[in-house]
């Protein structure tokens, strides 16, 4: 008979019957996404289930911390992914974690060490985490989660008491942004990766550089257990010459990786430095020096000795690492390089044209090519959202064609989610974006673009309140973003519906400052307009007709999503005491 020891995880839905009684096809789509959602994040922490039925699963893993991870990951993943249910569909699953001595039967395994852990599950109360003091012994000063101590009980069948812990696993809420306010550590390692310096003389190979760094940025965005600032926050300190202690007390975080680039030919020299922001210590540096066809080699191994020099117990699968690899044609790569700078621009309609023609090209070069697909979805959307789309239809289907096929290629990677999420909009099916902009956040919960999404798709589907926090989570993890904002937009336009005008207003302003956009013009005009403040409203309307899209019939129906028609018709009843001539 052989023997092992092992940490195992088990968990189940806590009233699961009487979910199946309120809705019995909703409950099993639930379990099942639910379940998909689990299986992921417990492989992600080096661990497999080994036991599913009906409503329970059991898991096995060799390490105690990663397992509590895992378990903590789950807890957060569902609670997020619950708030788009109505509080009495919503599914809480409790879990249990013990450490022992298990028998092993082929690929099952049998004993005490599992009967405890599916003891303390039933111990658990909803959306809880209990662990055995066995496993608490191995896991104490290695984790930041608080663990309270609920004394020796008696399980069912077990011959004596047992030592039971309770791990909180709710996060700090994020903080409402307020100008000027410091932003506070958070509760894990936070990194920055400011954009690799250009050395090759040749401002054209800026492409080159920012494309290192943003794969970087996405590599270590995939490790949760990691605070990631975005890709748009950290490249507002490109060509700017400024101290790291200050870019850390800016962004709010402990770490800052920084580097270099240099091309010449077929060969390339990248230097790369990790920087603890509050000391100025370096911590970890290296330079490679190899043919370009190595550079995906490259970013993977700077990402791994930025992660070894942090925190070198935490993993990823190898698949989500893979992400990185996008694609065998270098030429396709170069294109999709340009064609993202020119993306991320986003000065004119010149550069979404361009940028759209580049990503054509790399997919004609590479059609598996996902990242590419992908972007060429974002740049459209993108056309569309600024009102500089000729034909917001044919733009339209292409964006569904691309999202659709960024997915089908690259089902492992959240930016192709986003864009689904993106194209969801663009047909109406706020209920679809939400799930799409969900599976972007669980594979990678640093994305703050993904957040935003999901704020904006829980607007359409009437759960405003509900949309505030990951709206204000996407300001933390992109504080300097050029796209605030959008950020701000959003948050006004939740306000507003929770009836807030005042505080909707304060937000809409502060998104009209920062860039002076038709749908920003707009939002500001409805909260002025259910505020009866009707001479500030007519000294905007004017410009707000001036800035109108085009084809205004086909943008109002493109970016109006509302499920409800009562939600719409709110918004709308706005903007006509506003004043504004043409309203949805």
């Amino acid at each position: 008979m052989e023997r092992k020891l092992a940490v195992i995880l088990a968990a189940d839905v806590a009233g699961y019957s009487r979910l199946v009684a309120i809705d019995e096809e909703g409950a099993l789509a639930t379990l099942a996404t639910y379940c998909a959602t689990i299986s992921s994040l417990v492989t992600e922490h080096g661990g497999r289930i080994f036991g599913a039925a009906g409503d329970s699963l059991v898991a096995e893993f060799q390490s105690a911390v990663q397992a509590v991870r895992a378990a903590v990951a789950i807890q957060r993943t569902l609670q997020r992914r619950n708030a788009d249910l109505a509080p009495e569909r919503r599914m809480e699953f409790r879990i249990g974690l013990n450490l022992g001595d298990v028998v092993v039967d082929g690929s099952n395994l049998l004993g005490d060490g599992v009967n405890v852990a599916a003891r303390l599950q039933q111990v658990a109360k909803p959306a809880d985490i209990c662990i055995s003091g066995a496993l608490h012994d191995q896991i104490v000063g290695k984790l930041e989660f608080p663990v309270h101590r609920l004394g020796d009980r008696a399980l069912k069948n077990m011959p004596r008491p047992v030592p039971v812990h309770r791990v909180d696993w709710h996060e700090d809420p994020v903080r409402p942004d307020l100008p000027g306010m410091p932003l506070a550590l958070p509760d894990k390692p936070s990194i920055a990766v400011l954009p690799f310096v250009n050395m090759s003389g040749d401002p054209e190979q800026d492409f080159f550089a920012d494309g290192l760094t943003e794969d970087i940025i996405t590599a270590l965005s995939l490790y949760r257990w990691f605070f990631v600032i975005a890709r748009n926050s950290s490249f507002a300190y490109k060509g700017r010459a400024v101290d790291v202690k200050q870019i850390g007390r800016d962004l709010g975080v402990r770490y800052i990786v920084e580097g270099s680039v240099r091309r010449s030919g077929s060969r390339v020299r990248v230097t790369g430095q990790l920087i603890e922001a509050e000391t100025g210590i370096h911590l970890w540096a290296q330079r490679y020096e190899r043919e370009f066809a190595d550079i995906f080699a490259i970013q993977d191994e700077i990402t791994q000795h930025v992660v070894a020099a942090i925190e070198p117990e935490i993993l990823i699968g190898e698949n989500r690492r893979a992400l990185l690899r996008g694609s065998d044609n270098l030429d396709a790569y170069e294109c999709h390089m340009r064609g993202t700078l020119l993306h991320n621009a986003q000065d004119s309609a010149a550069h979404f044209d361009d940028a759209i023609e580049w990503q054509r090209r790399a997919i004609a070069l590479d059609p598996e090519f996902g990242r590419a697909h992908m972007m060429l979805a974002r740049s459209l959307f993108a056309r569309c959202y600024f009102g500089f789309s000729d034909d917001i239809d044919r733009d339209s289907a292409e964006l569904a064609a691309e999202a659709a096929r960024a997915v089908v290629i690259e089902d492992h990677d959240p930016y192709c989610h986003y864009v689904m999420c993106l194209a969801n909009f663009a047909a109406r099916r706020p209920h679809a974006a939400v799930q799409e902009a969900q599976q972007a956040i669980d594979l990678n919960p640093n994305f703050a673009l993904a957040h935003m999404a999901l704020g904006w798709a829980r607007i359409y589907i009437g759960r405003f309140a509900e949309a505030l926090d990951p709206l204000h989570k996407a300001l933390r993890l992109s504080p300097h973003d050029p796209l605030t904002y959008l950020f701000f937009n959003r948050i006004a336009l939740a306000h507003y519906h929770l009836g807030n005008y005042e505080e909707a207003l304060r937000h809409a302003e502060r998104a009209l400052l920062l860039r002076r956009t038709y749908f920003n013009l707009v939002i500001l005009l409805a909260c002025l307009g259910q505020l009866d403040r009707n001479e500030e409203a007519r000294r905007i309307v004017p410009e707000a007709v001036a800035n109108a899209p085009v084809d205004l019939p086909r943008y109002w129906r493109f970016f109006t999503g509302y499920v409800d028609p009562a939600d719409h018709a709110h918004f709308k009843d706005g903007l006509v005491k506003a004043g504004l001539p043409i309203v949805p």
